[in-house]
């Protein structure tokens, strides 16, 4: 399968290009610069000719800006037309592709478990609907942009994606540092849910999802037992040997953090796997202890 990826150079499309490669895949990366050998140069802010998409089976859209900064109104413009304009011209033209010559033949785009916004201890499937707050509006809007693709009859996933647990990149590497310190701790209450799910996880059910024609739509890319943050910290405080002894409490999170404080460290989601599991994928990883030996090597 030859399969045209954004957000190659990334750290999560970095680790499904090099799954694609080991499965037997072609992966062939879509760039900003100019392209090289098989890439395939595009601009996610101007239209793409469906031409390039010539001979590809499935499109990943992975590329998006960091949501890591200082949330400004700027900023958090930026962030949602990162992922909604990049998205809407890589979906119109795959559906035109598709229109013209039957491929790609599916579309998968990244969103985020924020979807859902900030639950409690509600369990969430890919029935729920969406939450309010920044992130749920951004994850909205960004899955709506695919819509040209799946109105020219494409299959289209939308990968609702959890906490990655991976060494270099995804939430766990900023984490390191303080806990390897021993001043890490709860977050606020610890009571939040956090819906997280291995690297390995992560590459895996993108392959998955690519070769099951049975899945479309929303798909919540996470494990199968969320935690709570305080669970969570004292797994980690374990693997690496450290006390997690030193709370961040919440009007500290606030204060440091603003609203992106809130949206990322105290919003709770507790986000199961249903359709994957429904569709017949199997977990690697379905203890958080087991997840964090692995990352942490």
């Amino acid at each position: 399968m030859r399969v045209l990826i954004s957000g190659a150079s990334g750290f999560l499309g970095g680790h499904v290009t090099a799954a694609l490669q080991l499965s037997g895949h072609q992966p062939v990366a879509l760039v900003r610069r100019p392209a090289r050998g098989a890439e395939v140069q595009w601009d996610p802010n101007q239209p793409l000719d469906p031409a390039k998409l010539a001979g590809c089976d499935a499109v990943v859209h992975l590329a998006a800006r960091n949501i890591a900064g200082l949330w400004t109104n700027q900023f958090k413009q930026e962030l949602l037309d990162s992922r909604v304009r990049g998205t809407r011209t890589l979906a119109t033209a795959v559906g035109e592709s598709f229109r013209r010559n039957g491929q790609p033949r599916v579309f998968l785009s990244a969103s985020g478990d924020r979807y859902y916004g900030d639950r409690g201890d509600e369990l969430l499937t890919e029935e729920s609907s969406a939450g309010v707050g920044f992130l749920a509006e951004v994850a909205r809007q960004w899955e709506a942009a695919t819509s040209p693709a799946s109105e020219a009859g494409v299959r289209v996933v939308c990968l609702r994606i959890g906490v990655v647990l991976g060494r270099d990149g995804g939430a766990l590497k900023p984490m390191l540092l303080p806990f390897r310190m021993g001043v890490g701790g709860r977050i606020g209450s610890g009571r939040q849910y956090m819906s997280w799910i291995a690297l390995d996880d992560v590459t895996s059910a993108i392959l998955f999802a690519l070769e099951n024609d049975g899945l479309r739509g929303p798909v919540n890319l996470v494990g199968p037992s969320p935690v709570r943050n305080d669970e969570f910290v004292r797994a980690l405080g374990r693997q690496l040997h450290r006390p997690t002894i030193f709370p961040l409490p919440e009007f500290v999170v606030r204060n440091l953090f603003g609203e992106m404080g809130q949206e990322l460290l105290l919003t709770s989601v507790r986000a199961l796997p249903a359709k994957l599991q429904a569709s017949g994928y199997r977990f690697r990883y379905h203890r958080l202890e087991d997840a964090l030996r692995a990352a942490l090597g």
